[in-house]
């Protein structure tokens, strides 16, 4: 299975996203890329200064939206919640109270339930994140900042210094699970509660 992200999310080549040839492309890229596509949004949104609210969509009262910004259709923004960074939701895509999701797009029916860190991250359909979980972003601990990540026996280097995870459709990560950044997880895997998921090239002794 490679890395593209159309191998791990069923959406992807129907997304506005295909033509990025990687997650960490699209992260880099958040800012605008997600304002173009605001940009070119109908009457089914409200838009105010560089954040999209589809009209069938609920923010809580309380949530923070920092532009660029697009909540879809049916999607749930709870109390306290802060969005920013560039951030796109699909539809019917849940974000818990007092989560952050920062430079981060979600594919339709994912949830992220309350307490949750999610960065620079790509997550595919139907995947369910539990309270306290935290997808990290940033190798803080790196003399070399840059993300790499060794998935199926080789190490892919991303070229950037923040990249969170690649998450496939319908994912399962446990509460306060914590992913270490640079990640590449496939479609249907379930990442234990309180488990640590490192897919660097430390973590797994190949350098």
């Amino acid at each position: 299975m490679s890395f593209d992200p159309a191998n791990l999310i069923e959406d992807w080549r129907e997304s506005p996203w295909a033509d990025f040839p990687t997650a960490w492309a699209l992260t880099t890229d958040a800012p605008r890329a997600v304002a173009t596509q605001i940009a070119g949004l109908g009457s089914d949104y409200r838009v105010c200064e560089g954040v999209a609210v589809h009209r069938s969509a609920t923010v809580e009262e309380r949530a923070v939206l920092k532009a660029p910004c697009m909540v879809g259709p049916e999607c749930f923004v709870a109390h306290n919640a802060y969005l920013r960074g560039g951030v796109w939701l699909a539809d019917r895509v849940i974000v818990g109270p007092s989560c952050e999701v920062k430079t981060c797009f979600l594919f339709p029916g994912s949830k992220i339930a309350h307490l949750s860190f999610v960065g620079d991250s790509v997550v595919g359909g139907s995947v369910n994140i539990e309270a306290g979980a935290i997808v990290a972003n940033y190798r803080n601990e790196s003399a070399n900042k840059a993300v790499r990540i060794v998935f199926e026996g080789d190490t892919v280097e991303t070229r950037s210094d923040k990249f969170g995870a690649l998450l496939g459709d319908r994912v399962r990560v446990g509460a306060n699970a914590v992913i270490a950044p640079g990640a590449i997880i496939k479609p249907d895997t379930v990442l234990p509660r309180l488990s640590l998921h490192d897919q660097s090239p430390e973590a797994s002794g190949d350098d």
